[in-house]
């Protein structure tokens, strides 16, 4: 009796696990089935824009298509989609999943910059952390966080800048931020323009802005000032250097600044 219950027994393990296969295995075809369903949809509706991937979202029924540096979150019909960003809810705020993901490619990107082509201002002791940031001539903050060279130098932030004339490559930002680039001092004719001070336009061939411009786009960058930091964290806007240094894990090294990062925590 004991032998015919535990093979009753085994008989149903082994039927229920198959049944769990079954279904799992029907899951996954059906999510192929829909994955490809969207892709179609989206291709045939935009063949100009090559969607290439396709992947399981949070939420039931929704897939995510990435689209360069942004995600769009399509129904399992194809039919429907949502352009921007999907934030998970959790007891201490809201949340970005793919946050970390996009902060691993940045990091990347940020690796394949050739130093030479930038404008860098750095301490005259240690260098204890570098931030990248893309810059304008004709932006307020951008000139704002540059009044602050001497202050981020002292803390041992290196400034790296890239250029990024908001107003596009046919523009007087252009042919500023280039002569910049193109000087014989190209940090003194930064300060120079970035103070509103005259300095005669001296655009030169072979400029690194254009590329520059094109890498602040597939960094996600849409504004100036923009730092990204070595771990692929962008930082738009302008932020104090007592932030900076909260935003980096760095202790400040002279009191009133201390005092600053303090307040703002």
């Amino acid at each position: 009796m004991q032998k015919l219950i535990r093979s009753i027994l085994l008989t149903a393990v082994a039927a229920s696990a198959l049944s769990g296969a079954i279904q799992a295995n029907a899951a996954e075809a059906l999510a192929k089935v829909e994955a490809d369903k969207v892709l179609a949809a989206m291709r045939q509706a935009r063949p100009d824009i090559p969607f290439t991937e396709v992947f399981a979202s949070p939420i039931k029924g929704v897939y995510r298509v990435p689209v360069g540096n942004q995600s769009l979150y399509v129904s399992a019909d194809g039919k429907h989609f949502i352009a921007g960003d999907l934030l998970e809810v959790t007891a201490s705020g809201f949340v970005d999943p793919m946050e970390a993901e996009r902060a691993l490619a940045r990091a990347e990107l940020v690796k394949s910059i050739d130093v030479s082509t930038q404008i860098i201002y750095s301490p005259k002791g240690e260098t204890r952390a570098h931030i990248n940031v893309f810059t304008d001539i004709d932006c307020g903050y951008c000139r704002k966080l540059h009044r602050q060279m001497d202050e981020m130098n002292a803390q041992g932030i290196e400034v790296r800048y890239l250029a990024f004339p908001r107003a596009g490559l046919q523009s007087e930002s252009y042919d500023k931020i280039a002569t910049a680039w193109c000087s014989d001092n190209p940090q003194k004719a930064l300060t120079t323009l970035k103070n509103r001070e005259p300095l005669d336009m001296a655009v030169c061939n072979g400029n690194p802005v254009a590329e520059h411009l094109a890498l602040g786009s597939k960094l996600g960058v849409t504004g100036t000032p923009a730092m990204v930091l070595e771990d692929g964290r962008l930082i738009p806007g302008y932020m104090p250097t007592a932030d900076l240094l909260n935003t980096l894990g760095l202790e400040p090294i002279d009191s009133k600044l201390a005092d600053a990062a303090s307040n703002s925590e």
